[in-house]
């Protein structure tokens, strides 16, 4: 298709990761820009050489993490800029904790929640985190290929927390839950002021948005109350049909990377964006396998669980 077509662009759907690698670069052989689905890669080197085989050819990539996407997010970081929130001092993410929960929760749908807080918090600076199965840190022996061929996976309960700029702590758990599975699914934003969540059970581009003014973080002990944010703003009406709650996530991100393509610009959530979120999952592997935080971006790009002993 590529040599007969020779399409601009291509959609690099599959959700089994072992095909991104030799798809994206057979795209970018053919000089073809791509929406590629998330996670971007299995490992660290196979996202460095994607990025250099795109670099040199002078294209774009976009990847499919829709809710950085989304008007009401864009909202969030606006309050945030503006100081309603305040000192913005915890993000607490969590996974979806089903059958996945641990390990395969968290490179398949924690991607979503590590690039909502490296846009809403910057890029994190350091992982410190503890990987368990049964309750036992992890060794060699747990090490499994997870599914959708995600590559090596590892535990049943997962915490993690991040250093962002000071004073900004972020944290992301996952376990598989004996009950209520993906009801937790989403961010939490604690700051000087007042609170807002992000949550929905399918993160989609219109996740449910609220903020409350309550510098306790005590909801239900004041007088505050809890105002949703939409695509118009605080407590405001959603905006226009184009980016209503119905509105595909996907099409924003064509629409943005259409952009980039013709301003000669990065998209909105790119490769560069993908393969941080990747480094931020991979750090809890290489925190667990070193017993010790980790700086980032991390010193190996090898996957963690390979190294382990």
């Amino acid at each position: 298709m590529l040599e007969k077509e020779r399409p601009q662009i291509v959609s690099v759907a599959p959700r089994w990761l072992d095909a991104h690698y030799p798809m994206v670069m057979a795209c970018a052989e053919y000089g073809c820009h791509v929406l590629l689905e998330k996670p971007m890669a299995q490992d660290l080197r196979q996202a460095n050489e994607m990025i250099a085989a795109f670099e040199a050819k002078h294209l774009k990539m976009a990847v499919a993490h829709q809710a950085r996407h989304s008007p009401r997010i864009a909202r969030v970081r606006e309050l945030i800029a503006d100081g309603k929130l305040g000192d913005l001092l915890e993000i607490r993410g969590r996974g979806k904790e089903d059958h996945r929960g641990g390990g395969e929760d968290l490179i398949v749908l924690g991607t979503h929640i590590m690039d909502l807080m490296r846009l809403l918090a910057g890029p994190a600076r350091w992982c410190f985190a503890r990987v368990l199965e049964k309750g036992e840190p992890i060794t060699a022996a747990d090490v499994r290929e997870g599914g959708e061929a995600v590559g090596p996976i590892a535990g049943d309960e997962i915490h993690a927390t991040y250093g962002f700029r000071s004073p900004t702590i972020g944290s992301f758990d996952t376990y598989r839950a004996r009950e209520h599975a993906g009801q937790r699914w989403g961010l939490r934003l604690f700051g000087s002021k007042g609170m807002i969540t992000i949550s929905n059970g399918a993160m989609p581009s219109f996740p449910e948005v609220h903020f409350i003014e309550d510098p306790a973080w005590a909801p239900g002990q004041g007088k505050a109350e809890w105002i949703p944010i939409t695509g118009g703003g605080l407590g405001k009406p959603e905006t226009a049909p184009e980016v209503s709650p119905q509105t595909p996530g996907n099409i924003l991100i064509v629409k943005d990377l259409l952009r980039a393509i013709e301003t000669d610009t990065q998209p909105n959530g790119g490769m560069y964006d993908a393969r941080a979120s990747l480094e931020m999952i991979l750090a809890t592997y290489e925190s667990q396998r070193v017993n010790a935080p980790v700086a980032l971006p991390l010193g190996t790009r090898e996957h963690p669980l390979r190294l382990l002993k």
